[in-house]
């Protein structure tokens, strides 16, 4: 079984191969860079600093950074935003059609599970330790990956969460894709930062969930003991029909591939579906979580 990283906080920096040889994380792509840059000298001459732009665009002062450092992928709104704000001269709009987003952010063992996803026709996810990676707000993910021991960079959590980011765009990409989540109740009241962070990561997780392919089922805390104890897992099923799973734990991952072991991940998680509550009745639980905050 190949070794591949997940949705947990410890994306390792490196690994060492069966050959002892060290993998790192891939450097932010050249067009995301040249990109930055353009933008950056556009705004330089229009005699802007990056809170004035970002009043402009109606992003954050820091998003506005992390597009010029080549850290985060623009999207169309800031693309077109920031074409107006600095003159309309057609530089951000033609170098935006050569940016590749490229893996970065991804270890190295997690790429072969991102690509699966990619073009997986439909996706489930179990989760009981932290809300899943394409249901994060930008503030949770970010305190997920601040919380990493050992501790990042600030150029690679911001890599981390870029790639997270992005990954999220596959669902507004794909709309007649089914996506099914299971999450635990305990997860959505585990605190992090303050009652607002947590009030837009609630909001997050309501409107992702929204759209008819997708599917959020909560277990509530009076469920008891179930079928999937032992631990989270994804199932995804290829355009070829074949369905694959994906487990992890502390420091490790795998993909599994043999028909039987993904059978019974799937037959694990049938189960559970019917003991979590209902799409409705998972989403009143959330808003009432948001109420009590």
């Amino acid at each position: 079984m190949d070794i591949v990283e997940g949705e947990t906080a410890g994306s390792a920096e490196a690994r060492t191969t069966p050959a002892g040889e060290w993998e790192r994380e891939p450097h932010p792509s050249d067009s995301l860079r040249t990109f930055g840059a353009v933008a950056q000298a556009l705004r330089e001459h229009a005699g802007l600093s990056r809170a004035e732009l970002a009043t402009r665009v109606r992003y954050s002062k820091h998003t506005v950074e992390s597009v010029e450092l080549g850290r985060r992928m623009p999207d169309e709104a800031f693309v077109e935003r920031a074409e107006e704000a600095l003159g309309n001269t057609g530089a951000l709009r033609k170098a935006a059609r050569h940016l590749s987003r490229g893996e970065v952010g991804l270890a190295a063992w997690f790429r072969q599970w991102a690509r699966l996803e990619r073009d997986a026709v439909s996706l489930c996810t179990y989760e009981c330790r932290l809300v899943p990676g394409l249901l994060q707000s930008e503030a949770y993910a970010r305190a997920v990956f601040e919380g990493t021991i050992p501790l990042r960079t600030d150029d690679e959590l911001e890599g981390q969460l870029m790639a997270r980011m992005e990954r999220q765009r596959m669902m507004r990409e794909r709309p007649t894709v089914p996506f099914s989540f299971i999450v635990e109740e305990h997860v959505f009241r585990r605190r992090f930062g303050d009652a607002e962070m947590m009030r837009g990561l609630v909001d997050h997780v309501l409107e992702r969930s929204a759209p008819r392919n997708v599917t959020l089922q909560v277990v509530p805390l009076e469920a008891g003991l179930h079928t999937c104890l032992d631990g989270p897992v994804q199932v995804l099923e290829t355009k070829e029909g074949r369905r694959l799973g994906y487990s992890e734990g502390q420091e490790n991952g795998r993909l599994i591939s043999d028909p039987k072991g993904v059978s019974v991940l799937c037959h694990r998680y049938e189960t559970l579906r019917s003991q979590a509550l209902n799409p409705k009745e998972s989403r009143d639980l959330l808003e009432r979580l948001r109420g009590e905050l």
